[in-house]
């Protein structure tokens, strides 16, 4: 039989061990040496890749509510971060910046997965904004160093998106929204001659605890924009 979690015994604990989380967090981050993106500034000349995604799902089986609801609070997180520049040597952090929230709106309640539940949360949808940045920096330059699983799942304290930037160049990251998409592209100081595509491999499936997980391997592409042809 698998332990049950001191939180799920007493989830009254459960406030003071996010909180917990949160703090021994930030302070390691804080002592870790890196240096992390917080400067901001003008769009950069260059655009490196670009995607958009889909903000309401109609058909979630939940009140659309929930769905209106996280279309602010994406709009509300964008904001920490939007236009930032990740300079050469500096890291990107999806939690970093986001606890700065507060200073642009009230987050509503959304819907996020606890414990293979989907229940309504101050914030929840956020993790639609971290996917989409995690493709984006799939397909650039960037190199991610932490992230959960194939998409971009996040929750502070235990789970963040990292990037880090191992080039020489300046990077940008800028999101916008119209109606029905938030989009988001990869700015750059400087022309790339290289496309990135991302695909899915060995795709298998493993059964733990009773229950069955999907693995696949990310895969990507380096080619060539003049001559269509893959580098590597």
């Amino acid at each position: 039989m698998k332990r049950k979690r001191l939180t799920q015994i007493f989830p009254f604990l459960l406030p003071i061990r996010v909180w917990q989380r949160k703090l021994f967090y930030n302070i390691g981050m804080k002592f870790d040496k890196n240096t992390y993106s917080n400067k901001f500034g003008d769009l950069l000349k260059y655009e490196i890749c670009n995607t958009k995604t889909s903000m309401i799902n109609k058909n979630s089986g939940q009140d659309i509510i929930y769905q209106k609801n996280k279309v602010d609070n994406l709009k509300i997180a964008s904001k920490t971060m939007n236009h930032i520049l990740i300079y050469p040597g500096e890291i990107f952090s999806f939690c970093y910046l986001i606890k700065n929230a507060k200073k642009y709106g009230k987050y509503k309640d959304g819907l996020i997965l606890i414990d293979g539940k989907i229940v309504a949360k101050k914030g929840g949808g956020l993790c639609h904004l971290s996917n989409m940045l995690h493709y984006l920096f799939l397909i650039s330059p960037l190199t991610v160093i932490e992230r959960q699983g194939i998409d971009s799942t996040i929750s502070s304290g235990w789970l963040d998106l990292k990037v880090k930037n191992e080039t020489n160049n300046i990077y940008q990251i800028d999101i916008y929204f119209d109606e029905e998409y938030m989009y988001g592209k990869i700015l750059s100081n400087k022309k790339s001659d290289v496309a990135y595509v991302i695909s899915n491999e060995n795709l298998r499936y493993v059964r733990q605890n009773n229950k069955i997980y999907e693995i696949v391997d990310i895969v990507r592409a380096e080619i060539d924009k003049k001559t269509n042809m893959q580098i590597k």
